[in-house]
């Protein structure tokens, strides 16, 4: 009886958000492939558009592997948005397939076990080109996007030329069209070792692309909302959810994913989904912000904050309540059925 109450509770509520509020547009930018958090990621934003609160406009992808493309495309299918355009990058970083991109090649009985159409051999385009094109079409100040891989794409996109696309340059377009960057990237506070010596942390994300992510850091024009290291690791995604949540099919994308990436029992950080939490959900109070300043990244890349008031940066800091708030949102959200 509990769970029917809670069950019709929740689809009330999605009615109303729907009801409520316009879909806030959304591109999503990452290195699929090289850890699990950005499948995790992808299908929260799937479950956010069937609430209503977002609108998946385009995955652009930083993980220069043919495969990251295939099989973002077998979740976008899995979720029944397999038209969603994906663009790719040609920089030749960490082109390994990963632990678990393989799996939209997964065939049962000679049918693929995810269903997509963005096969092993079709080139999709360009991301600057569906960046631009993805832009150029949003009304003024809409677009959030959640950027949780490398900054390749974007730094590319920020030194675009007009084209057919658009007459504006990329840091013109940015600055027409975007709302806020929310990116998973850097690193605010120093990291206990394996000794507890607290160090400095070369973040992943920023240090494949050092050159790309300080342009961002030096010239994006809008709004940036950073989510370090440190966030996704005081909100570990419990691997319960993995091994009970997903099993209303016999393959579920996620779970498969997680499984391939590492089997439970482990939970794994959350840098991504907490971008992607802010993107959508700025205003729920699952984190508090640093005051307003500019990001410096280093040539070996590390990154630093100033506190400014001409600056426009800042970034996510979370208290021991919130993270628990957070990791319940995430889990329900990530582990939704698809409509």
């Amino acid at each position: 009886m509990i769970a029917a109450i809670l069950f019709c509770n929740t689809n009330w509520l999605n009615a109303q958000s729907s009801k409520n509020q316009t879909p806030r547009p959304l591109i999503f930018d990452t290195d699929i492939g090289n850890d699990v958090d950005d499948v995790l990621a992808l299908g929260m934003i799937h479950a956010l558009q069937d609430r209503g609160e977002c609108e998946l406009l385009a995955v652009t992808i930083t993980k220069d592997s043919p495969l990251a493309a295939s099989f973002t495309d077998a979740v976008n299918t899995f979720y029944g948005r397999g038209k969603i355009p994906i663009g790719v990058c040609n920089s030749g970083i960490t082109s390994e397939a990963g632990k678990f991109n393989a799996l939209a090649q997964q065939r049962d009985g000679g049918a693929l076990r995810y269903e997509h159409d963005l096969l092993l051999g079709q080139k999709p385009p360009h991301a600057v080109t569906v960046l631009r094109s993805a832009l150029a079409k949003a009304p003024d100040h809409s677009v959030a996007i959640a950027q949780v891989g490398f900054s390749t794409n974007l730094a590319d996109l920020l030194a675009s030329p007009p084209d057919t696309i658009s007459p504006l340059s990329g840091k013109q377009l940015i600055e027409k069209k975007v709302s806020v960057l929310s990116i998973m990237a850097g690193a605010f506070k120093k990291i206990p070792d394996a000794n507890g010596m607290l160090n400095d942390h070369h973040e992943y994300n920023v240090i494949k692309d050092i050159p790309s992510a300080q342009l961002l850091a030096e010239t994006w024009p809008t709004k940036v909302i950073w989510s370090g290291f440190e966030i996704g690791i005081a909100i570990p995604f419990p691997h319960e959810s993995i091994e009970q949540d997903f099993n209303y099919v016999d393959h579920h994308p996620l779970r498969d994913a997680y499984i391939a990436y590492s089997p439970p029992p482990h939970n794994r950080p959350t840098w991504d989904l907490t971008s992607v939490l802010y993107a959508v959900r700025p205003d729920r109070n699952y984190f508090d912000l640093s005051p307003i300043g500019a990001v410096e990244i280093s040539n070996a890349g590390l990154t630093t904050f100033t506190e400014s008031p001409e600056g426009n940066h800042q970034y996510l800091r979370v208290d021991q309540d919130q993270a628990i708030r957070v990791t319940s949102t995430l889990v329900s959200l990530s582990s939704q059925p698809p409509r």
